[in-house]
Protein backbone atom coordinates (compact mmCIF):
# COMPACT_ATOMS: atom_id res chain seq x y z
CA UNK A 1 0.00 0.00 0.00
CA UNK A 2 1.39 3.66 -0.62
CA UNK A 3 2.12 5.09 2.30
CA UNK A 4 0.32 8.12 1.41
CA UNK A 5 -2.98 6.21 1.72
CA UNK A 6 -4.56 6.23 4.76
CA UNK A 7 -5.39 3.25 6.39
CA UNK A 8 -9.47 4.50 6.90
CA UNK A 9 -10.71 7.04 5.37
CA UNK A 10 -14.65 7.75 5.84
CA UNK A 11 -16.78 10.99 4.28
CA UNK A 12 -20.29 11.83 4.95
CA UNK A 13 -20.91 7.76 6.13
CA UNK A 14 -25.05 7.78 7.21
CA UNK A 15 -26.49 4.46 8.58
CA UNK A 16 -30.14 4.51 8.91
CA UNK A 17 -32.03 1.34 10.33
CA UNK A 18 -36.14 1.02 10.78
CA UNK A 19 -37.54 1.80 14.17
CA UNK A 20 -37.47 -0.56 16.50
CA UNK A 21 -41.11 -0.96 16.73
CA UNK A 22 -44.47 -1.30 14.30
CA UNK A 23 -46.23 1.46 14.93
CA UNK A 24 -43.47 4.21 14.66
CA UNK A 25 -42.55 1.89 11.51
CA UNK A 26 -45.85 2.60 10.23
CA UNK A 27 -45.56 6.26 10.89
CA UNK A 28 -42.20 6.22 9.09
CA UNK A 29 -39.83 6.49 11.93
CA UNK A 30 -35.99 6.04 11.86
CA UNK A 31 -33.24 5.33 13.81
CA UNK A 32 -29.76 7.72 12.48
CA UNK A 33 -26.94 5.35 14.24
CA UNK A 34 -24.62 7.30 11.80
CA UNK A 35 -25.36 10.79 10.58
CA UNK A 36 -22.61 12.18 8.21
CA UNK A 37 -19.11 10.71 9.65
CA UNK A 38 -16.11 11.67 8.24
CA UNK A 39 -12.97 10.50 9.50
CA UNK A 40 -8.88 9.41 8.57
CA UNK A 41 -6.56 7.34 10.24
CA UNK A 42 -3.31 7.16 9.13
CA UNK A 43 -0.87 3.95 8.82
CA UNK A 44 0.53 2.85 11.91
CA UNK A 45 -1.46 4.99 14.16
CA UNK A 46 -3.63 3.89 17.04
CA UNK A 47 -6.61 6.00 16.56
CA UNK A 48 -9.57 5.90 19.34
CA UNK A 49 -13.04 6.28 19.19
CA UNK A 50 -14.96 7.13 22.79
CA UNK A 51 -18.69 7.44 23.26
CA UNK A 52 -21.61 6.14 24.97
CA UNK A 53 -23.87 2.96 24.66
CA UNK A 54 -25.62 3.53 21.05
CA UNK A 55 -23.37 6.22 20.12
CA UNK A 56 -22.67 4.39 16.59
CA UNK A 57 -19.05 2.75 17.71
CA UNK A 58 -20.26 -0.43 16.95
CA UNK A 59 -22.36 0.03 13.56
CA UNK A 60 -18.85 2.18 12.46
CA UNK A 61 -16.75 -1.17 12.94
CA UNK A 62 -19.16 -3.00 11.52
CA UNK A 63 -19.38 -1.15 8.18
CA UNK A 64 -15.39 -1.48 8.26
CA UNK A 65 -15.36 -4.97 8.77
CA UNK A 66 -17.78 -5.11 5.68
CA UNK A 67 -20.43 -6.98 7.82
CA UNK A 68 -22.72 -4.06 7.39
CA UNK A 69 -23.73 -1.83 4.02
CA UNK A 70 -23.90 2.43 4.87
CA UNK A 71 -27.09 3.91 3.77
CA UNK A 72 -24.96 6.74 1.98
CA UNK A 73 -21.59 8.14 2.45
CA UNK A 74 -18.00 6.30 1.60
CA UNK A 75 -15.58 4.53 3.75
CA UNK A 76 -12.33 2.67 2.25
CA UNK A 77 -9.80 0.73 4.19
CA UNK A 78 -6.14 0.74 2.56
CA UNK A 79 -8.13 2.48 -0.37
CA UNK A 80 -10.49 -0.08 -1.16
CA UNK A 81 -14.21 0.48 -0.80
CA UNK A 82 -16.16 -1.10 1.68
CA UNK A 83 -19.44 -1.50 -0.39
CA UNK A 84 -17.50 -1.74 -4.13
CA UNK A 85 -14.48 -4.22 -2.72
CA UNK A 86 -15.51 -6.28 -0.11
CA UNK A 87 -13.39 -9.12 -0.97
CA UNK A 88 -10.15 -6.49 -0.99
CA UNK A 89 -10.75 -5.23 2.46
CA UNK A 90 -11.20 -8.42 4.30
CA UNK A 91 -7.81 -9.47 3.13
CA UNK A 92 -6.20 -6.08 5.03
CA UNK A 93 -8.95 -5.49 8.23
CA UNK A 94 -8.67 -7.81 11.16
CA UNK A 95 -11.30 -7.85 13.58
CA UNK A 96 -11.59 -8.39 17.53
CA UNK A 97 -14.71 -7.74 19.31
CA UNK A 98 -15.39 -8.01 22.47
CA UNK A 99 -16.98 -10.82 24.53
CA UNK A 100 -17.08 -14.92 24.29
CA UNK A 101 -18.23 -15.29 20.86
CA UNK A 102 -16.21 -16.67 18.10
CA UNK A 103 -13.95 -18.78 19.75
CA UNK A 104 -14.83 -22.35 19.82
CA UNK A 105 -14.90 -23.88 23.85
CA UNK A 106 -14.00 -28.14 22.99
CA UNK A 107 -10.86 -27.20 20.94
CA UNK A 108 -7.45 -25.90 21.74
CA UNK A 109 -6.25 -22.52 21.37
CA UNK A 110 -4.00 -24.14 18.66
CA UNK A 111 -6.55 -25.51 16.96
CA UNK A 112 -8.68 -22.92 17.02
CA UNK A 113 -6.29 -20.98 14.97
CA UNK A 114 -5.20 -23.57 12.39
CA UNK A 115 -9.19 -23.65 12.27
CA UNK A 116 -9.03 -19.62 11.37
CA UNK A 117 -6.04 -20.11 9.39
CA UNK A 118 -7.79 -22.16 7.00
CA UNK A 119 -11.05 -20.28 6.47
CA UNK A 120 -8.56 -17.21 5.59
CA UNK A 121 -7.13 -19.14 3.12
CA UNK A 122 -3.57 -18.84 4.99
CA UNK A 123 -1.19 -21.31 3.92
CA UNK A 124 -0.72 -24.60 6.09
CA UNK A 125 2.83 -24.32 5.85
CA UNK A 126 3.11 -20.72 6.17
CA UNK A 127 -0.05 -20.87 9.09
CA UNK A 128 1.90 -23.56 11.26
CA UNK A 129 4.82 -20.27 11.26
CA UNK A 130 2.41 -17.42 11.59
CA UNK A 131 0.73 -19.25 14.46
CA UNK A 132 3.56 -19.82 16.47
CA UNK A 133 4.64 -16.47 15.91
CA UNK A 134 1.27 -15.04 17.03
CA UNK A 135 1.13 -17.76 20.19
CA UNK A 136 4.46 -15.96 21.17
CA UNK A 137 3.30 -12.60 20.57
CA UNK A 138 -0.27 -12.94 23.00
CA UNK A 139 1.87 -14.82 25.09
CA UNK A 140 0.16 -18.20 24.88
CA UNK A 141 2.52 -20.55 23.73
CA UNK A 142 2.41 -22.63 27.50
CA UNK A 143 -1.19 -22.70 27.11
CA UNK A 144 -1.80 -23.20 23.08
CA UNK A 145 -2.77 -27.14 24.17
CA UNK A 146 -5.39 -26.33 26.34
CA UNK A 147 -9.05 -25.76 25.66
CA UNK A 148 -10.21 -22.74 25.17
CA UNK A 149 -13.23 -23.37 27.93
CA UNK A 150 -9.84 -23.51 30.24
CA UNK A 151 -8.87 -20.16 29.27
CA UNK A 152 -9.42 -16.98 31.35
CA UNK A 153 -11.33 -14.05 29.92
CA UNK A 154 -7.69 -12.65 29.13
CA UNK A 155 -6.52 -15.13 27.70
CA UNK A 156 -9.31 -15.52 25.49
CA UNK A 157 -8.89 -11.80 24.43
CA UNK A 158 -5.39 -12.60 23.50
CA UNK A 159 -6.59 -15.61 21.44
CA UNK A 160 -8.91 -13.15 19.64
CA UNK A 161 -6.48 -10.81 19.09
CA UNK A 162 -4.35 -13.84 17.59
CA UNK A 163 -7.47 -15.03 15.24
CA UNK A 164 -7.78 -11.39 13.73
CA UNK A 165 -3.87 -11.30 12.88
CA UNK A 166 -3.56 -14.47 11.07
CA UNK A 167 -3.54 -13.16 7.65
CA UNK A 168 -1.45 -10.37 8.90
CA UNK A 169 -3.95 -7.41 7.86
CA UNK A 170 -2.73 -3.96 7.58
CA UNK A 171 -5.89 -2.67 9.80
CA UNK A 172 -7.08 -3.82 13.33
CA UNK A 173 -10.68 -3.29 14.52
CA UNK A 174 -10.48 -4.01 18.46
CA UNK A 175 -14.27 -3.65 19.39
CA UNK A 176 -14.02 -3.11 23.38
CA UNK A 177 -11.07 -5.51 23.90
CA UNK A 178 -10.69 -5.28 27.02
CA UNK A 179 -14.04 -5.37 28.85
CA UNK A 180 -14.87 -7.52 31.72
CA UNK A 181 -10.89 -8.32 31.59
CA UNK A 182 -8.92 -7.73 34.90
CA UNK A 183 -6.60 -5.03 35.45
CA UNK A 184 -3.64 -7.63 35.04
CA UNK A 185 -5.15 -8.65 31.47
CA UNK A 186 -6.58 -5.07 30.14
CA UNK A 187 -2.88 -3.99 30.85
CA UNK A 188 -1.53 -6.69 28.86
CA UNK A 189 -3.02 -6.09 25.67
CA UNK A 190 -2.44 -2.32 25.90
CA UNK A 191 0.92 -3.74 25.61
CA UNK A 192 0.02 -5.79 22.65
CA UNK A 193 -1.57 -2.72 20.67
CA UNK A 194 2.04 -0.50 21.33
CA UNK A 195 3.90 -3.75 19.98
CA UNK A 196 1.57 -3.15 17.25
CA UNK A 197 1.92 0.04 16.45
CA UNK A 198 5.70 -0.35 16.59
CA UNK A 199 5.08 -2.99 13.39
CA UNK A 200 3.56 -0.72 11.95
CA UNK A 201 -0.07 -1.40 12.38
CA UNK A 202 -3.06 1.02 11.62
CA UNK A 203 -5.50 0.32 14.90
CA UNK A 204 -8.69 1.95 15.66
CA UNK A 205 -9.72 1.06 18.89
CA UNK A 206 -13.50 1.45 20.45
CA UNK A 207 -13.30 1.34 24.45
CA UNK A 208 -15.70 3.07 26.87
CA UNK A 209 -12.41 3.29 29.66
CA UNK A 210 -11.10 7.01 29.05
CA UNK A 211 -7.44 6.09 30.92
CA UNK A 212 -6.80 3.47 28.35
CA UNK A 213 -7.49 5.93 25.20
CA UNK A 214 -5.21 8.54 26.94
CA UNK A 215 -2.95 5.55 27.44
CA UNK A 216 -2.68 4.34 23.96
CA UNK A 217 -3.95 6.19 21.45
CA UNK A 218 -1.84 9.28 19.29
CA UNK A 219 -5.64 10.35 18.22
CA UNK A 220 -9.36 10.12 19.75
CA UNK A 221 -12.55 11.52 18.67
CA UNK A 222 -15.42 11.21 20.60
CA UNK A 223 -18.81 10.37 18.79
CA UNK A 224 -22.17 11.00 20.19
CA UNK A 225 -25.89 10.19 18.83
CA UNK A 226 -24.38 9.75 14.97
CA UNK A 227 -22.16 12.51 14.96
CA UNK A 228 -18.37 13.05 15.70
CA UNK A 229 -18.57 15.75 18.44
CA UNK A 230 -14.20 16.23 18.98
CA UNK A 231 -11.53 15.25 17.55
CA UNK A 232 -7.71 15.38 18.40
CA UNK A 233 -5.15 14.27 21.26
CA UNK A 234 -6.30 13.57 24.54
CA UNK A 235 -4.34 16.85 25.40
CA UNK A 236 -6.29 18.56 22.98
CA UNK A 237 -9.57 17.22 24.55
CA UNK A 238 -8.59 18.20 28.30
CA UNK A 239 -7.72 21.31 26.56
CA UNK A 240 -10.99 21.99 25.72
CA UNK A 241 -12.66 22.41 29.05
CA UNK A 242 -8.50 23.63 30.91
CA UNK A 243 -10.35 26.82 31.75
CA UNK A 244 -12.89 25.29 34.36
CA UNK A 245 -12.70 23.18 37.21
CA UNK A 246 -14.03 19.80 38.27
CA UNK A 247 -15.38 19.55 41.93
CA UNK A 248 -15.69 15.58 42.91
CA UNK A 249 -17.95 15.55 46.33
CA UNK A 250 -18.63 12.64 48.44
CA UNK A 251 -22.35 12.60 49.56
CA UNK A 252 -25.31 10.51 51.02
CA UNK A 253 -29.22 11.19 50.44
CA UNK A 254 -28.95 13.98 47.80
CA UNK A 255 -32.46 14.67 46.08
CA UNK A 256 -33.50 15.76 42.35
CA UNK A 257 -34.39 18.78 43.46
CA UNK A 258 -30.84 19.53 44.97
CA UNK A 259 -29.41 18.34 41.84
CA UNK A 260 -31.26 20.87 39.49
CA UNK A 261 -30.61 23.33 41.96
CA UNK A 262 -26.83 22.65 41.68
CA UNK A 263 -27.29 22.44 37.57
CA UNK A 264 -28.74 26.15 37.89
CA UNK A 265 -25.82 27.62 39.44
CA UNK A 266 -23.98 30.32 37.35
CA UNK A 267 -20.91 29.38 35.72
CA UNK A 268 -21.94 25.45 36.12
CA UNK A 269 -21.62 23.32 32.77
CA UNK A 270 -22.21 19.88 33.74
CA UNK A 271 -23.26 17.76 36.71
CA UNK A 272 -23.35 13.77 36.63
CA UNK A 273 -23.66 11.57 39.86
CA UNK A 274 -22.75 7.92 40.62
CA UNK A 275 -23.69 5.60 43.00
CA UNK A 276 -21.65 3.05 44.90
CA UNK A 277 -23.51 1.37 47.22
CA UNK A 278 -24.62 4.00 49.92
CA UNK A 279 -22.65 6.64 48.62
CA UNK A 280 -23.19 9.19 45.52
CA UNK A 281 -19.95 10.63 44.04
CA UNK A 282 -21.20 14.35 42.51
CA UNK A 283 -19.10 15.58 39.83
CA UNK A 284 -19.56 19.45 39.00
CA UNK A 285 -17.71 20.94 36.26
CA UNK A 286 -17.64 24.74 36.31
CA UNK A 287 -16.05 27.85 35.63
CA UNK A 288 -13.40 28.73 37.92
CA UNK A 289 -14.80 30.19 41.22
CA UNK A 290 -13.04 30.17 44.23
CA UNK A 291 -15.75 30.74 45.88
CA UNK A 292 -17.88 27.92 44.71
CA UNK A 293 -16.77 25.18 46.46
CA UNK A 294 -18.46 26.96 49.63
CA UNK A 295 -21.41 27.89 47.47
CA UNK A 296 -22.21 23.85 46.82
CA UNK A 297 -21.62 23.08 50.02
CA UNK A 298 -24.81 25.42 51.14
CA UNK A 299 -26.65 24.27 48.44
CA UNK A 300 -25.98 20.45 50.12
CA UNK A 301 -27.04 21.06 53.26
CA UNK A 302 -30.44 18.54 53.38
CA UNK A 303 -27.36 15.88 52.31
CA UNK A 304 -24.62 14.57 54.27
CA UNK A 305 -21.46 15.83 52.66
CA UNK A 306 -18.13 14.19 52.45
CA UNK A 307 -14.95 14.88 51.19
CA UNK A 308 -14.88 17.53 48.50
CA UNK A 309 -12.07 17.86 46.05
CA UNK A 310 -11.16 20.68 43.76
CA UNK A 311 -8.56 19.40 40.84
CA UNK A 312 -7.88 19.70 36.91
CA UNK A 313 -10.09 18.56 34.21
CA UNK A 314 -9.23 15.04 32.69
CA UNK A 315 -10.11 13.60 29.54
CA UNK A 316 -13.34 12.05 31.38
CA UNK A 317 -14.26 15.43 32.03
CA UNK A 318 -13.54 16.51 28.50
CA UNK A 319 -15.31 13.68 27.55
CA UNK A 320 -18.75 14.09 29.87
CA UNK A 321 -18.80 18.14 28.60
CA UNK A 322 -18.59 17.11 25.46
CA UNK A 323 -21.31 14.36 24.82
CA UNK A 324 -23.94 16.03 26.91
CA UNK A 325 -23.55 19.22 25.06
CA UNK A 326 -24.19 16.83 22.08
CA UNK A 327 -27.35 15.06 23.73
CA UNK A 328 -28.63 18.44 24.75
CA UNK A 329 -28.18 19.96 20.73
CA UNK A 330 -30.27 16.85 19.42
CA UNK A 331 -32.70 17.78 22.09
CA UNK A 332 -33.26 20.86 21.04
CA UNK A 333 -33.78 19.63 17.59
CA UNK A 334 -35.92 16.71 18.15
CA UNK A 335 -33.64 14.40 16.61
CA UNK A 336 -34.23 10.09 17.49
CA UNK A 337 -32.24 8.77 19.70
CA UNK A 338 -29.91 5.58 18.59
CA UNK A 339 -31.33 2.59 20.05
Amino acid sequence: MDPRTPAIEVRGLRRDYPAPTRRARRAGATVHALRGIDLTVRQGQVFGLLGPNGAGKTTLTKILATLLLPSSGTARVAGHDVAADTRAVRHVVGCVFGGDLGLYERLSGLDNLRYFAELYGVPPRAARTRIAELLDLVGLSGKSDARVETYSRGMRQRLHLARGLLHDPQVLLLDEPTIGIDPVGARELRALIEDLRTRGKAVLLTTHYMFEADEVCDDIAIIARGRIVARGTAADLKAMVTTGQTIEIELHGVGAETLEAVRGVPGVWAVTVDSRDQIQSLRVQADPDDALPGKLHALLGGAVVGRMTVREPTLEDAYVQLVQGADEADEAEGSVRVG
